[in-house]
């Protein structure tokens, strides 16, 4: 009997666990079915390369004083952390979702400037995703830059918000 009720509460405990996950990619403000397709696949990408809108990359991250930013990020990363630079193209619609696998800061620099963004989502509980940020641009070249990572790997997808 003993045995039965362990088996039940573990069944019990994984559907839970399960559902716990579905659960917390629903807590995200806005959908990210996109990205969890996208990331499956995400080519390997050095940092300084560009990122296409409607693709993911699993960026490879530097040490942060090596990344090359093009403004100091917002939030100094601490040492020990990763960063990487890359850029990207905004489409004529100028609104971008960049949303990352795990922990760091985005920085978003069009014409010279940061540029702040104009909605931020991030749920701890949704495997494989940590946080999407929106940001609201001029068409054209924009530079991104990633920091504060604790690993040297990140998947970033850039797509347009739906």
């Amino acid at each position: 009997m003993k045995k039965v009720f362990i088996s039940l509460f573990a069944i019990l405990a994984g559907t839970s666990f399960a559902m716990a996950e579905d659960a917390g990619c629903e807590a995200f403000k806005w959908p990210v079915t996109r990205e969890q397709a996208l990331f499956a696949a995400a080519p390997a990408t050095p940092s300084g390369a560009t990122l296409a809108v409607g693709a993911a990359a699993d960026l490879a991250l530097v040490p942060a004083e090596k990344a090359g930013f093009t403004l100091p990020p917002e939030h100094a990363p601490a040492s020990g952390t990763f960063g990487a630079v890359a850029s990207v193209e905004v489409p004529t619609e100028g609104a971008i979702q960049i949303s990352l696998s795990g922990e760091a800061w985005i920085d978003v620099i069009q014409d010279g400037h940061a540029i702040k963004s104009v909605g931020y989502s991030g749920v701890k509980t949704c495997p494989g995703i940590r946080k999407s940020v929106r940001f609201k641009l001029a068409a054209g070249p924009a530079t991104v830059q990633f920091s504060g990572a604790k690993k040297a790997e990140l998947k970033v997808a850039v797509l347009t918000p739906e």
